[in-house]
């Protein structure tokens, strides 16, 4: 199992939400965050904007189903054709046990 971390603009999360639902992944953590990436945020003319607005989907998923995942990720953060600065990052971590408090039954 892994844990899939897709940091995004705030305004493709629905869109990204219901094309995974759409693909089978019904099952998501949504976080409206902040942050900066590699351009240290935007600047307009002296004033600085360092806390930029971005939501972050979490999902636990079957190692087998990290392509899939990342596909539909791929094709709706992404802002044009090409994509552009500030469209987000996936970070992908191995899950070592997972629980579902209720019945406290292991697995997804």
């Amino acid at each position: 199992m892994i844990l899939m971390r897709a940091i995004i603009r705030p305004d493709k999360k629905e869109v990204i939400l219901d094309e995974l639902s759409k693909a089978g992944f019904h099952a998501a953590t949504v976080v409206d965050v902040v942050g900066r990436g590699k351009q240290k945020g935007i600047t307009f003319g002296d004033v600085v904007y360092d806390e930029i607005p971005k939501s972050l989907i979490m999902l636990a998923v079957n190692d087998g189903d990290k392509e899939k995942v990342l596909e539909v990720i791929f094709r709706h953060a992404k802002t044009g054709e090409t994509g552009a600065f500030g469209d987000g990052k996936i970070i992908v971590s191995p899950i070592d046990e997972i629980y579902t408090v209720s019945s406290g039954v292991a697995g997804l």
